[in-house]
């Protein structure tokens, strides 16, 4: 409840369009504590990638009724869904799982090989199929997991685009720059955009300029923080990335 008051409203700088054209590479924001009008907003994340003739549903938010509300008004058919990426076993990331498996059960579900036998057994009585991560490795065709990383053990998706590398992350707990600096060295690549929660609620102006000043160095030129970022550290991180930046919630969309 006390993370719940720190939920910024939602603004409307940068707005991105919901719709990109014909660009089949994007990540949509299925689930997040903020949203665009009609859409419906809880704490927790999910997003939608299409990359490569790929969907990927990276994350099930904490609830399965919200999750697929707001897909249907995005006209997403569960059905489309052909893989299934859990950063971490936290509820708000995990907790619409369920729901999307009943609706499609054939998918293949990248878990962190950490996550309890009771879970994957679950998963497997659907009929999906589970892989487990443990280290970073090649997933689909230029799409790659950082592998597990500590605390709570949690994985990051990488894309190789043709203008960098494309990271998404769940909640960061073991650190965003650790985890691009990851994506990096795992493809040899610089990374492009980074979109998902950062958990950096509570954290000090300077602390957060030190992170965005490390991603820019990286070579992160876009960047959409998610979910448990907190208001504060989205405000440094417009500041510190201008036009750059884009704006998180339910409904939005990021092409490259």
């Amino acid at each position: 409840m006390l993370a719940l008051a720190f939920i910024p409203l939602f603004r409307q700088q940068n707005p991105v369009r919901q719709q990109e054209g014909g660009n089949k590479n994007k990540i949509t924001i299925v689930y997040d504590n903020k949203a665009l009008g009609g859409f419906k907003s809880s704490w927790g994340f999910a997003a939608l990638v299409r990359f490569k003739n790929h969907t990927i549903l990276f994350d099930t938010g904490g609830n399965g009724e919200i999750l697929l509300s707001n897909m249907r008004k995005l006209g997403i058919d569960p059905k489309s869904i052909q893989y299934i990426f859990l950063s971490h076993i936290h509820g708000d990331h995990t907790g619409g799982l369920w729901a999307i498996l009943r609706e499609n059960p054939n998918v293949t579900v990248f878990l962190p090989d950490i996550f309890p036998d009771s879970f994957k057994e679950k998963v497997r009585s659907f009929g999906a199929k589970v892989v487990e991560i443990d280290e970073p490795e090649e997933i689909l065709e230029d799409i790659y997991t950082t592998g597990v990383m500590f605390p709570v053990g949690e994985q990051a998706l990488v894309l190789k685009t043709s203008k960098g590398l494309v990271v998404v992350t769940g909640c960061s707990h073991p650190g965003i720059v650790r985890i691009v600096e990851r994506a990096e060295n795992i493809t040899g690549e610089n990374a492009y955009l980074v979109v998902g929660g950062f958990h950096l609620f509570g954290a000090p102006e300077k602390e957060v300029r030190v992170i965005a000043a490390s991603l820019k160095r990286l070579g992160v030129q876009k960047i959409m923080p998610c979910h448990c970022t907190g208001g504060e550290a989205e405000r440094i991180f417009a500041e510190e990335f201008g036009m750059g930046y884009v704006e998180c919630g339910v409904g939005k969309t990021v092409s490259w």
